[in-house]
């Protein structure tokens, strides 16, 4: 298991890794391809959406919005025992 010192300054490395957690898209994402990804969808929210994102002329102030709202959700997610997992699966492979 460990000594309780090791627990402790792994705690302080998840804790530091949880606070500092960046959540980014991958890719560009075009307003073609939000006209695309929503082709077919004639719902109220999917209107509204794609009207805002032409407005814009981008998806990048969407994108930013999404990740800042989904920043606390996964940090929450990310769980002690799961980061400790992950660290111990980094330091076995």
């Amino acid at each position: 298991m460990g000594s309780p010192g090791y627990l402790g300054g792994v705690n302080r490395l998840i804790a530091y890794l949880r606070d500092h957690l960046i959540i980014d898209f991958q890719g560009d994402l075009t307003v073609e391809k939000v006209r695309e990804l929503l082709a077919g969808d004639d719902s109220r929210d999917c209107k509204a959406l794609l009207a805002k994102v032409v407005a814009e002329r981008s998806a990048n102030d969407m994108m930013l919005v999404l990740a800042d709202c989904l920043l606390e959700p996964v940090q929450n997610a990310l769980t002690d025992e799961f980061m400790r997992e992950q660290l111990r699966s980094y330091t076995e492979s």
